[in-house]
Parts: structure tokens; C-alpha cells; sequence
């Protein structure tokens, strides 16, 4: 709990204690301005490089035309409501409250005989412009994405959500970083008790900081840290969170980080894409089609082809050509494992190139690598066909989260399927479907649709319904207004 410290009868006391609270005179980027006006004693406190500075000018052209008898009679309203005009002020009677605004980007103004410091919300942030996400690319669509300061995340938000419900809810989590955290939603439309619960979790989180941002709070908030697939999803496009908003969601936006928080959200909601609601129905649903058979085969064709390989009397005349004609210098199991760890290896050395050298890398390890793999007979071509195969899968897997969960479970099969045999296999396959089905997201069913089942959303996730058609909001959400 922090420690609450009112304001000093005396004004230079309340001066002393806020350049020591925030130590003004060991860092340089702090700023402590002395000023009189009207025959008063003023301080000013900020953070350089947070502050408009032509705001500040303007607002300081305005104290210095005051003079002593327009503060003679009730100065704190006289300065908020006629001679400060500007649009965002407030006053603060907690001093450790006031540093801490400070060090967010607000400036204080301490004023001689006024038992109330003023805070001057004329703050600016470093930020980048928006742009199209890497991982949400579409064809046709916005090109516009969040970026790191929470204050341009809300506007981009209430941009496209202009409902007179949606309710940005301020909050302040860290005992040191007091990171800004926002927690919005549609209030004629979400789950009072959903969001009941995300405040009250929110609020109890404890923690130093949130050096992560959303990914910290997820494990707070998710209670499922072993967990390797996701139960929240995120997104960096503006017009896919308005579409859960709309849906009966809750967002969670964190100052610092261009991804926003949707909750809660199913398998299912992991799978889906923007470009699927950029083309027409019958298209849209042809590319969703896709996309399942895609994930589907990355998870279990290396389990399934290692087990056919291993095991060729389980296989028809018709498809005895599975399996490889040559075997490598290594057992089957042990080549996959290699190369998965070497798709990893490749996967990060991608992120740590610089983006001009990164497709050449790709190519070069794609390329010269794996032919090279084989010819020396490390590597037998098969394996370097399916591995391809499962890679492009996990590739066209929309959440990247849910791309490398898939992935610790394909490694999980192949493990067990190598281990056992069919056995292993079949239970690797059962095992992992009855977790999935036991998982939840809040409360909610990871499986929903499927387990529980019901027909009309099951038949909403296989098919993209036309958007004329689409006219109830998802049930495990409990909306208010379940009718569009």
C-alpha cells in the first residue's frame, strides 16, 4: 500500500519534499522551475521531453500577465477556471501522488498559499506512426495499427467504436512503474461480471513493474503459467478489436506495447483472420477452410509419417511409397528432432538480422543448408519434404502464440509416437484434444463450440457467415444484448 504524505502548511517544506521524492537534482531530465508571479511563489516540476513545451510557454504567458489582487479572494478557482485556460487540469493534495504524476508526464504547479497542487496534463510522448502490423497483414483493408502509447491506442479505438457505452477504464499497475493500464469495453453490451472480475484481478496484481507489458499481466491474469497455449489474443489492428468490442469483449491496453489484450478468447478466436472478412463469404470461407487443414497438418503429419515410415505393414498397397528410400546418417526420430531445432535456430536468427539481410539468410539456410543436409546424407529428403510441410502449417497459423504451442506439441508427438508406436500415438492425439477440451479462458470453455457443443456458433466458425446473416453476438460472452 503506498504511503500517503498531504500537503505542508509551509510552500517551500512542499517544494523540498517533492525535489527529494523525485530527485530532482540526480537526474538531468527532471526539471524544477522557480517562478513568481503575482506576488506569489510558484514551482514547476516536469520531465523534460514529456511536456509540450509550447503549451507550457502559453500557459506561463498567462501567469505572468496576473496580478496580485486577481488571487486575493479564492486563488485555487480563480487560476483553474480564468486564468489557466486550458483543458486539462486537475488539483492534487497528496504529494507522493503528485511525484508520481509528474514521472508519468503531467507538470505540477505548487503555488504560495494555495493548499492544492496544481497538475497541468500537457504531456507528449516519443511515438512512431501507425502502421500496418507484420503479423496482421490483408490484401485489402486499414493500414493503420497500434503503437506504443496508450493514449494514441485509445484514440485509434474509440475512432472506429464511436458508441456512447464504450468505457475506457483508467487504471495504474506497479509498485515502481505505475505502468497505465486501460481496461475497455461496451457497457450496454459486455458481461458485468466478466468485467467485474478483470478489475478486481487487475487491481490485486503486485509487482515492482511490467518490464513485459501485456505479457506480464497475462500471467498474472491467466493463472496458467505451464500452459503453453494462450488463453487471451492479441492484436495490433484497431478494426479487429473493434469487432470483438462489438462481439461483447473486454480489451486490455498497456502503455508501451503496440499489442491490445482480448478476453476472453477460445481456440477458435486464435484461428481466425482479418482477410476473411476482407473477401466475400463463399472466398472467406474457402480461406478459413484452408487455414484449419494448414494448422491441423502441422500438428500431426511428422508424428503420422515417422509412424508409417517406422511401421510400413500399417499402410495400404496403394500408399506403400511412404517413407524414405534412403535412410539418413542418423534414426528417423533423431533427423526430425534436429530439424526442428534447427527451424528454430533459423526462426531466431531471423529476428536478430537486420531486415536486408534476413531474406538472404532465409535463403541461404533454406537453401544451401538443407541440400547440403542431404547430400552428405545427414538428412534424408523426405524428412526435409514433410518438415517443409509442417513449417508452412505453423506459418500460416494466424496467432503466433498458438503457432508455437502447436509446435511443443508436434515435438510432444513425435516423442511419444516414437516412444510407443501406434499406442503413443493415438494417445498422444486423445490426450491432447481432452486438454484442449479441459482448458478455459475465464471461466469459458478453451473447445467452445465444440465442447460444449452448439450447432449455430460450431456452424459460424466452419463457415464464414455473410455479415447480413451475422446477427447474434457469441453466447459464452453472456452479452446484454445478445441480438444485434
Amino acid at each position: 500500500m503506498k504511503k500517503e504524505q498531504p500537503l505542508f502548511n509551509n510552500y517551500q517544506q512542499n517544494v523540498e519534499y517533492l525535489k527529494e521524492y523525485l530527485g530532482v537534482d540526480e537526474s538531468f531530465d527532471l526539471i524544477h522551475l522557480n517562478v513568481e508571479y503575482a506576488n506569489r511563489k510558484m514551482s514547476l516540476f516536469m520531465v523534460d521531453g514529456f511536456v509540450k513545451d509550447e503549451i507550457l510557454h502559453y500557459l506561463m504567458k498567462l501567469l505572468s500577465r496576473l496580478e496580485p489582487q486577481d488571487l486575493e479572494i479564492d486563488p485555487l478557482n480563480k487560476l483553474l477556471k480564468t486564468h489557466l485556460s486550458y483543458v486539462e487540469l486537475d488539483t492534487e493534495d497528496d504529494l507522493n501522488n503528485v511525484g508520481d504524476f509528474v514521472l508519468a508526464g503531467p507538470t505540477a504547479l505548487l503555488v504560495e498559499g494555495i493548499d492544492k497542487v496544481i497538475m497541468i496534463d500537457a504531456r507528449t510522448y516519443p511515438v512512431r506512426g501507425p502502421e500496418e502490423p507484420d503479423l496482421e497483414r490483408v490484401v485489402r483493408g486499414s493500414r493503420d495499427g497500434y503503437v506504443e502509447t496508450i493514449v494514441f491506442n485509445a484514440a485509434l479505438t474509440r475512432r472506429r467504436v464511436r458508441d456512447r457505452s464504450l468505457r475506457m477504464e483508467y487504471i495504474q499497475i506497479g509498485r515502481r512503474s505505475q505502468t497505465d493500464v486501460c481496461l475497455c469495453y461496451l457497457k450496454e453490451i459486455a458481461d458485468d461480471d466478466r468485467v467485474a472480475h478483470l478489475q478486481r484481478v487487475l487491481n490485486e496484481i503486485d509487482t515492482d513493474a511490467l518490464p513485459m507489458a501485456e505479457k506480464t499481466v497475462e500471467e498474472f491474469i491467466s493463472g496458467q503459467y505451464w500452459n503453453p497455449y494462450p488463453v487471451i489474443r492479441y492484436t495490433e489492428r484497431p478494426d479487429t478489436a473493434a469487432a470483438h468490442l462489438y462481439e461483447g469483449h473486454i480489451l486490455i491496453i498497456i502503455d508501451g506495447s503496440p499489442s491490445v489484450m482480448i478476453t476472453p478468447a477460445t481456440f477458435w478466436h486464435h484461428m481466425q483472420h482479418a482477410e476473411e472478412y476482407r473477401q466475400k463469404p463463399l472466398v472467406g470461407a474457402y480461406l478459413r477452410w484452408v487455414r484449419f487443414i494448414a494448422v491441423f497438418v502441422s500438428i500431426i503429419l511428422l508424428p503420422l509419417y515417422y509412424l508409417f515410415s517406422t511401421q510400413p505393414d500399417l499402410l495400404p498397397m496403394d500408399l506403400s511409397f511412404i517413407g524414405p528410400e534412403e535412410n539418413g546418417s542418423f534414426p528417423l526420430i533423431v533427423q526430425f528432432l534436429i530439424a526442428e531445432i534447427g527451424i528454430d535456430m533459423l526462426r531466431m536468427a531471423a529476428i536478430h538480422t537486420p531486415s536486408s539481410l534476413a531474406t538472404a539468410l532465409g535463403l541461404v539456410a533454406a537453401i544451401l543448408i538443407g541440400q547440403v543436409a542431404v547430400d552428405v546424407g545427414l538428412f534424408s529428403m523426405e524428412v526435409v519434404l514433410y518438415l517443409s510441410v509442417a513449417a508452412i502449417g505453423t506459418f500460416a497459423t494466424p496467432s503466433y502464440e498458438v503457432s508455437l504451442a502447436d509446435r511443443i506439441t508436434r515435438l510432444f508427438l513425435l516423442v511419444i509416437t516414437a516412444s510407443f508406436g501406434v499406442i503413443g500415438y493415438m494417445v498422444g492425439i486423445t490426450f491432447w484434444i481432452l486438454y484442449l477440451t479441459h482448458m478455459q479462458t475465464f471461466k469459458t470453455p478453451y473447445f467452445w463450440p465444440f465442447m460444449p457443443f452448439s450447432f449455430r456458433a460450431f456452424r459460424d466458425i466452419f463457415v464464414r457467415s455473410p455479415m447480413p446473416l451475422k446477427n447474434r453476438r457469441p453466447a459464452f460472452l453472456h452479452p446484454k444484448d445478445p441480438d444485434r
